[in-house]
């Protein structure tokens, strides 16, 4: 156990920052249910999909390659389907759209898991900064390609952070998406990561009049493979503090588990989750206007691919 883990309390519903997605899902029958999972072969991806699909649930589960997906899901059944999905490779995303519809499957919850994280030098596909463009548009593409196939009451969860905060003053800097301005690891993933939080907001007012919602959350600061891409001393760092402030993998997955199942979040949408409650976020991330700004530069992006 974390020492965080003993100075923050559970919220209102019982849950904290030390609760696990098995506990958060516990006595939940999950059964006819699909969940659609993006890096569902590691870290928190693969926590969240074993245990969606302990508690009955089908995972249709995103990763590279199909090998790797299915990979990852057969130790939890013959029942779930891996999708190939490589988000910075836009014909990859759309491969797996057409993948999905042609399977036809109705689709109860999004959880858009999968992402990179402080790349140290600058990279980028077809010219726009690699994070943005992987954590965001790829995911952009894979929602809203396959948004016709979420079900009456469906949720869409949108993985951002607290590192939101880290973004730029002004926000999204829609003048640099290329990211060839001043370039830094922390800023740009705030960037993305802002962004992800801004596109599940505009979302959900997209969806609103249906039962169906969009949420953002924050999973907590964890050691997964999401830091590979970080200086060797940031990593050993890692190593050292995670006994004592760093949450679990179980402890990571337990929000995104939460907001995608349980009960009492249904009809909630537009929020931003942390320790499986509802949490404050920098303020411009509900700035409608720079939330549907994203969205029509995103569709412009999108088109000219």
């Amino acid at each position: 156990m974390s020492l965080l883990s003993l100075l923050k309390p559970n919220g209102k519903n019982g849950f904290g920052y030390a609760s696990t997605a098995e506990e958060v899902t516990a006595n939940l029958d999950l059964k006819g249910k699909n969940i659609l999972i993006t890096g569902c072969n590691s870290g928190l991806g693969q926590e969240t999909a074993r245990v969606l699909a302990l508690r009955g649930a089908r995972i249709l589960g995103t990763a590279r390659s199909v090998e790797k997906a299915d990979g990852a899901l057969i130790d939890f059944g013959s029942a779930h389907e891996g999708y190939a999905c490589d988000l910075s490779e836009p014909k990859s995303v759309y491969s797996c759209v057409a993948a999905l519809k042609k399977d036809g499957l109705k689709i109860d919850a999004i959880i858009c898991n999968a992402g990179i994280m402080a790349l140290p030098k600058l990279q980028k596909s077809h010219g726009y900064e690699l994070q943005f463009f992987t954590n965001h548009i790829g995911h952009f593409i894979l929602v809203t390609g396959i948004l016709e196939l979420l079900s009456d009451e469906g949720r869409v969860v949108m993985l951002s952070s607290a590192a939101h905060t880290a973004a730029p003053k002004v926000g999204i800097e829609f003048d640099n998406l290329s990211g060839d301005e001043n370039y830094r690891p922390w800023r740009a993933y705030g960037q993305s990561k802002l962004a992800n939080l801004l596109f599940a907001k505009e979302l959900s007012r997209r969806l609103a009049g249906t039962k169906k919602t969009a949420n953002a959350v924050h999973p907590g600061v964890i050691k997964t493979n999401l830091s590979r891409h970080m200086p060797a001393v940031a990593n050993a760092a890692f190593a050292a503090i995670g006994p004592l402030f760093l949450k679990s993998v179980a402890q990571g997955a337990a929000t995104q588990c939460y907001v995608a199942v349980h009960p009492d979040v249904a009809g909630i949408s537009g929020e931003y989750f942390a320790d499986v409650n509802i949490a404050k976020p920098r303020s411009d991330a509900d700035d409608a206007v720079m939330a549907k700004k994203l969205w029509q530069v995103s569709e412009e992006i999108v088109g000219l691919l």
